[in-house]
């Protein structure tokens, strides 16, 4: 409860007799910034309020609906007024002025084109543009319209859309092919708006114009409606793959500052200050790679080889430890684990469900689809039990709402859905004695820990093994040391942290990046730690301070990890 961030207001900034006013606007933020509905006291402690003043001022709040009580647990929460007068904002919205200021400055910055597009029927329509591309730059006259499939705004707004609007947006006959590089095929063209989804922002590489690339960010209302996108675009020679990405992350701050952060998306762009310098590390980056969001580490024995994925690019790759090279093979849909094989080969967890992988062709082959009726859920992380079923966990393509759910799949490919509600469904793994399944929900910052059944394949008793605040970062993958020992990546937490079977903090390995991902055990004694990092979301001034960031790190392990079970189907 320590974590409000509104500033009290400055005597001398208030009108003279508009004192009473502005405490009481004061404390609607204390009420809107606490991370759960405060209760009197927790008011009283963030605002210093006397008792008999908090008491009339919140009375006061209630009366006009600006704040709401709830009597079942004696908190506070905003009022259903303050929705609704929103909306009365948004009816006045004047998104080209609340976008200008954001166009001039990126324009200013990238020395591109910044354009501003809207839906419009089955096209995109330009309402405003900023270029300072130059005599080679490409230009976008105000007016002008463009297909959706092709676009980068487009694909953007195609992305955010709701299935039935997207199906209703995209009705309208074959995809026209524009260039080589334009996508014409629907499955194709459903796996690129789920990366654009998962990244929150769009690319078009040369696919409406050819030799002009361009990114885009969707805009949100008070809904959590994508109604716009602010884009960036100009000449393949300037916009290289690298700085395309780190223009998408740029152009997702740009989004929330127009629309005032209402119905921004859930997942941080801002990382907390790290606490140390890069030569602080306790841990060496192996393979300085640049994914955006490398995760599912897992240490194959009989090859000495790490392979992790990389979920939004989509690739999967094999690290070799001694010569320090990596393979990558490119894959045609989100993929985010891979487990090996009792039979010889790989399976991975993707947004289509389970599928064998084939790493040298990259092909996937379907083996069971959990939630193939859930088309805006992907699976994340996964490990198999020592019986060799395979335990994964889903979520929501932008994480934006609770709908994931943790399964088993059996190696006959029959599964069950043994629980549900988790907004970020995360890294799993057992106690040596296998008798406790450790399984993170990264948005609310938890680790549980369940009574689990090996024979029977079933858990019970949840509890909170532990749980990080979110002003030190979100856990992420595990694994468990032979110790019984639990090893978190933390998000945003520039760390990897060890708990006490007990769930005490027994230390913390700090990295020079912010993402830390998933970690695993391996080498010959299973005595290395592999962390997995991401650069998804960070703008460019966090990669400036942390250029490592997407790379594969290891170090020396206090404990050896436990082996590796093999999927049975």
């Amino acid at each position: 409860m320590d974590s409000i961030r509104v500033p009290p207001p400055e005597e001398r900034e208030v009108p003279t007799g508009a004192a009473a006013l502005a405490k009481g606007l004061y404390l609607l933020d204390v009420i809107g910034e606490h991370p759960t509905p405060p209760r009197f006291k927790d008011l009283q402690a963030a605002t210093n309020l006397s008792k008999g003043t908090l008491a009339r001022m919140l009375n006061t709040l209630v009366l006009f609906r600006l704040v709401r009580h709830e009597e079942s647990d004696n908190t506070y929460r905003l009022g259903h007024r303050l929705f609704e007068l929103a909306h009365r904002v948004w009816e006045s919205f004047d998104l080209r002025g609340a976008a200008a200021p954001v166009i001039e400055r990126l324009a200013d910055e990238t020395r591109e084109t910044v354009a501003l597009c809207s839906v419009d029927g089955h096209e995109v329509l330009y309402i405003d543009q900023k270029s300072r591309g130059g005599a080679f730059g490409f230009r976008i006259e105000i007016g002008r319209r463009a297909p959706l499939h092709c676009t980068a705004g487009g694909k953007a707004l195609l992305a955010f859309a709701s299935p039935h609007e997207r199906r209703v947006m995209l009705n309208h006959g074959p995809f026209e092919r524009f260039t080589e590089r334009t996508i014409v095929e629907e499955e194709a063209l459903l796996a690129d708006l789920a990366l654009a989804r998962a990244r929150g922002y769009a690319i078009s590489l040369e696919e409406h114009v050819s030799g002009v690339v361009s990114v885009a960010a969707p805009i949100f209302d008070h809904t959590g409606r994508a109604i716009a996108a602010i884009g960036v675009f100009g000449p393949s020679s300037r916009l290289s793959n690298d700085r395309l990405h780190t223009t998408g992350r740029d152009l997702m701050a740009a989004a929330r500052q127009i629309s005032g952060n209402v119905g921004a998306m859930p997942m941080n762009i801002t990382p907390q200050s790290r606490a140390r310098s890069p030569s602080e590390s306790d841990a060496e980056c192996v393979l300085p790679w640049g994914a955006h969001l490398a995760e599912g580490p897992v240490w194959a024995p009989h090859e000495k080889r790490l392979y992790w994925v990389d979920i939004l690019a989509p690739s999967a790759h094999r690290f070799d430890p001694v010569t320090r090279t990596n393979e990558e093979i490119v894959l045609p849909r989100l993929v985010s684990a891979i487990v090996p094989r009792r039979g010889g080969g790989l399976a991975a967890l993707t947004q289509d469900g389970l599928e064998a992988l084939d790493f040298v062709s990259g092909k996937l082959t379907p083996l069971v689809d959990p939630e193939a009726d859930v088309p805006d859920n992907r699976f994340n992380d996964g490990k198999c039990d020592r019986l060799g079923r395979l335990w994964g966990g889903t979520m929501r393509l932008d994480a934006s709402r609770a709908t994931g759910a943790l399964y088993a799949i059996s190696g006959d490919r029959t599964w069950r859905k043994v629980a549900s509600g988790f907004t970020v469904a995360n890294g799993l793994d057992w106690s040596p004695d296998g008798r406790t399944l450790y399984f993170v929900d990264s948005a609310p910052g938890r680790i549980y820990a369940y009574d689990f059944d090996l024979s029977a394949g079933t858990i019970d008793n949840r509890r909170i093994f532990a749980t990080v605040d979110a002003q030190e970062g979100r856990p992420d993958g595990l694994a468990v040391d032979s110790e019984g020992f639990l090893w978190c990546a933390i998000w945003d937490g520039w760390c990897v942290r060890r708990y006490a079977p007990d769930g005490r903090l027994d230390r913390e390995i700090r990295l020079p990046v912010p993402r830390p991902t998933s970690v695993a055990f391996g080498g010959d004694d299973l005595k290395t730690l592999f962390i997995t990092t991401a650069r998804i979301r960070l703008p460019s001034r966090a990669l400036a301070e942390a250029p490592f960031s997407g790379g594969l790190f290891a170090m020396a392990a206090p404990a050896a990890g436990l082996p590796v079970s093999e999927f049975a189907g």
